[in-house]
């Protein structure tokens, strides 16, 4: 597996580019929607971590679409190309790359991902963190607000819901902020995931 893919799957799973921007005015107080099985959802990803001493970082642009059944991600470069696509069933998970090269395969995401990357994507928490939902560290549901953004989860990640989008109501994520202490050969990894509107 290329280089340039692996950095673009770091950068998934799910967003960026160091650009600073001026949070939006929390909308409301009132919690984000209920979670959804069904969603459509693009955006921008960063990934920073630590492997064998070395600061890592990439950015990929990305398409999210989830059902009840499957997860479906594309990932593109910084110039809008293409460059993998996820797809994660009941079933299995699944890695294409462009070009000729076969298709890569494990039973779970978190299998997939390890392989590829050497650390597990958190596909199964982005598909509700992306709608603001989470699953607590004491194992409760957990639905964000503008005035309760910051939480801790079950798999050991802390999310920051640091802006929101415009106008939205009910609140909807613009950007989180997530960080884990990683484990293994990885440490220190942190996501900013930007969503568009």
């Amino acid at each position: 597996m290329s280089f340039k893919t692996l950095a673009a799957l770091a950068g998934a799973a799910a967003i960026l580019c160091g650009c600073a921007t001026t949070p939006s005015a929390p909308p409301s107080t009132a919690v984000v929607a209920p979670y959804a099985d069904s969603v459509a959802l693009s955006g921008r990803l960063n990934v920073r971590y630590l492997k064998d001493g070395k600061q890592e970082s990439s950015t990929v642009k990305f398409d999210w679409k989830q059902d009840a059944q499957s997860t479906d991600v594309a990932l593109f470069d910084p110039f809008g190309s293409k460059v993998a696509t996820i797809n994660v069933t009941p079933q299995g998970a699944t890695l294409r790359e462009g070009g000729n090269k076969p298709p890569l395969s494990a039973p779970s995401v978190d299998a997939l991902s390890a392989r590829a990357l050497g650390w597990a994507l958190p596909v199964a928490g982005l598909r509700g963190w992306l709608q603001g939902h989470a699953t607590a560290a004491d194992g409760k549901p957990w639905s964000a607000s503008p005035a309760h953004s910051e939480v801790s989860t079950r798999e050991g990640w802390r999310l920051h819901y640091t802006d929101w989008q415009p106008g939205s109501s009910p609140p909807r994520p613009k950007r989180i902020d997530a960080e884990h202490p990683g484990g293994g050969d990885v440490q220190q990894m942190a996501l900013r995931i930007v969503l568009s509107e």
